[in-house]
């Protein structure tokens, strides 16, 4: 706590006394209140930990892994938050959509379609093509899709020359 401590100091000529007060501030609460903070941050800090999307990785083997072209569906990501898309390997017939419900509503109705013509919505497999102009976020964005859709099957792949003369 703060102490006034008195000095008295006379003067020789007139011998009056006059009383100088000094103050003295004792800075251990202080100390104390300042490590106790530091401990509480440094605490709350190192609970917070980063988040990551979980991808479940294929094993690495020499053979590819073959599906119907029924079963799988490309997306194409470029740029301005645009995504193209088309069912199997008819790249003619290719659709647009700029937005995440319009492509989670494109995986949901491709879900249904596989749903229906091979008893089993799993067999589904999406394949992810970013171009030069998509963004990382639309990439992130897409592969929370998979997630939110609960779709196991997808890849990154690269988008193939037909694919970016389909595009032009």
């Amino acid at each position: 706590m703060a102490e006034i401590q008195n000095k008295i100091i006379s003067n020789t000529k007139g011998g009056r006394r006059s009383k100088k007060l000094s103050t003295r501030i004792d800075l251990t609460p202080m100390v104390d209140l300042g490590f106790l903070l530091i401990t509480f941050f440094v605490f709350t800090t190192s609970l917070n930990k980063p988040t990551a999307i979980r991808l479940i990785m294929p094993k690495d083997t020499k053979d590819p892994s073959l599906t119907a072209a029924g079963k799988t569906i490309s997306l194409l990501l470029t740029g301005d938050n645009t995504i193209y898309y088309y069912n199997g390997d008819s790249v003619k017939y290719m659709h647009v959509t700029n937005s995440a419900d319009g492509i989670r509503n494109v995986l949901q109705l491709s879900k249904a379609r596989i749903k229906q013509q091979y008893k089993d919505a799993g067999e589904m497999v999406v394949l992810i093509k970013p171009t030069e102009n998509a963004s990382y976020s639309n990439l992130v964005n897409t592969l929370d899709e998979m997630q939110i859709n609960v779709i196991k099957r997808y890849t990154i792949m690269d988008v193939t020359d037909i694919e970016t003369a389909m595009l032009h």
